[in-house]
């Protein structure tokens, strides 16, 4: 009896660490599908952008990406590389905070709206235009001109790309990132990293913003 309790004790042990190594593969695997179906999904999206891109004389070297059914907290600012099908960048982004009106009862946030002084973000098609002098982060942004009626009022609500100093540069995931007055705003260090491929692209570039 002496010897069978002195055996209880590393089997029990055993048997829970057996548990605990079967959940972390668990929720391994489980990450593991949530990343490809999650970059299936980006490809598909990046598949149709290129196609757009070609119809309308646009880069087609390269998009971004802004998938805002993704929490704020995780990576949803993707620059796609059309030639090889792969992400060159990825980042955090802001969502508008929607001070500006009052969100119909039962929606949540992200709310998408292309109504002006809204302060909402807003989901279709953009043109990256000119590049000019901002007041937050680096000190620069990218005027967006909205090419759907979800965001034809883009350019005139003053709806730029550009960074800001306290937004992080890594996921912050379960805590969701700052928001913004309908401005898709990205860390400084990434703005900083795709400036110059910004100001280099021969063509108009593609910013989508989807949440389908």
């Amino acid at each position: 009896m002496y010897h069978l309790k002195l055996l209880e004790f590393p089997i029990k042990t055993i048997l829970m660490g057996i548990i605990y190594l079967l959940l972390l593969f668990n929720i391994s695997c489980n990450n593991i599908q949530e990343k490809q179906s999650e970059f299936k999904r980006l490809k598909d999206k990046a598949k149709e952008a290129k196609t757009y891109c070609k119809a309308n004389k646009m880069d087609t070297s390269f998009c971004i990406l802004i998938d805002m059914k993704r929490h704020s907290g995780k990576y949803r600012f993707f620059v796609w590389d059309f030639k090889t099908d792969t992400i060159l960048e990825r980042g955090l982004c802001s969502h508008g905070d929607c001070g500006g009106i009052d969100i119909p009862k039962g929606e949540k946030m992200p709310y998408f709206t292309n109504q002006p002084n809204s302060h909402c973000s807003s989901l279709g098609k953009y043109k990256i235009g000119t590049r000019g002098v901002s007041n937050f982060g680096i000190g620069i942004n990218y005027k967006l001109h909205g090419l759907e009626p979800t965001n034809s009022n883009a350019f005139k609500r003053i709806i730029v790309l550009h960074s800001f100093d306290n937004l992080e540069n890594e996921e912050i995931y379960p805590r969701e990132c700052v928001e913004s007055w309908g401005c898709p705003t990205i860390s400084n260090q990434l703005l900083a990293s795709i400036d110059n491929k910004l100001q280099k692209a021969k063509q108009p570039v593609l910013l989508w913003i989807f949440n389908d």
